[in-house]
């Protein structure tokens, strides 16, 4: 029988000595052995702090809301999807970074993974220094792949996509979903966009979520790569500032714009040479 989501011990682990932050870890595995086997590991670094433990994908699911953690370390067995698992667990924790663990390399899904925001992908033989070094890299920001994926992955993005050549399908974008990448190609922001076609940042967002699964890219620079590269906007105007946004911030200029003049009008003026008592009159030049 499965077992419930579990706190990790720390195994002589300490606060770090002060030397550096500590890294917090989740471990999720099928394998109870493979998660002692890490524990193991982890208890050895000063730097990193097994918090919690699961087995299987609700578990998971559970662990990363309950435990506060940096890093995830996610067995791609665990759900049916591990694509879609990663998108829905990087939903639930946003500021968490997903390190998936692979059977085996397999160059489409270290694609599809790295496109959906894993932060970092092995395969289950990593050797223990590298296993360490990966976490120290990604709970710094940094990716992290194997030599061969990394291949894959300066293959695919050559041609601007991270699927591979021929796998991406044709789509049609909506009226809307093409407004708001016409102005992400103009390089607005979420705020802005939201302005412009009369909605909020969230449904922007939303908008953008389901455009990057119908594109197969990862992010906007992905985004306006793919548009430019495949005509997707040509001839597309983003939408205007709406006239009553700009007669609001004019309003709001001609305020902020009288209520300065009619403070340097009430200001006492500056005493002149002759009113200042001690002054020193100037000197005729010569």
């Amino acid at each position: 029988m499965a077992t419930s989501v579990s706190v990790g011990e720390n195994h002589g682990v300490h606060e770090n000595g002060g030397t550096g932050q500590l890294i917090r870890v989740i471990l999720a595995d099928t394998q109870a052995i493979f998660r002692a086997g890490l524990r193991k590991i982890f208890a050895l670094e000063d730097d990193i702090r097994v918090v919690g433990q699961a087995e299987t994908m609700p578990q998971t699911q559970s662990a990363v809301t309950k435990f506060s953690a940096d890093v995830l370390i996610f067995e791609s067995a665990l759900a049916p999807n591990p694509v879609e698992a990663v998108t829905e667990l990087l939903r639930q924790a946003p500021q968490l970074k997903i390190v998936v663990v692979t059977p085996a390399a397999d160059e489409q899904l270290t694609l599809d993974l790295f496109r959906r925001g894993a932060h970092g992908i092995l395969s289950r033989e990593v050797e223990p220094e590298l296993l360490v070094n990966c976490l120290r890299k990604v709970a710094a920001g940094e990716p992290w792949l194997e030599d061969q994926a990394i291949h894959w992955v300066m293959d695919a993005f050559r041609g601007h996509t991270l699927r591979p050549s021929g796998a991406r399908p044709k789509v049609q974008l909506t009226p809307k979903e093409t407004l708001i990448v016409s102005c992400v190609t103009q390089g607005m922001k979420n705020k802005e966009i939201a302005v412009r076609v009369g909605t909020t940042e969230q449904v922007v967002k939303n908008y953008l979520r389901k455009v990057y699964d119908k594109l197969g890219v990862a992010d906007r620079l992905e985004l306006a790569l793919y548009c430019l590269s495949h005509h997707v906007v040509d001839g597309v105007k983003p939408p205007p500032i709406p006239s009553a946004v700009l007669q609001t911030s004019d309003a709001v200029n001609a305020s902020a714009a009288g209520a300065a003049a009619g403070a340097a009008t009430s200001a006492p003026a500056a005493p002149s040479n002759s009113d200042t008592p001690n002054s020193i009159p100037p000197q005729r030049l010569s």
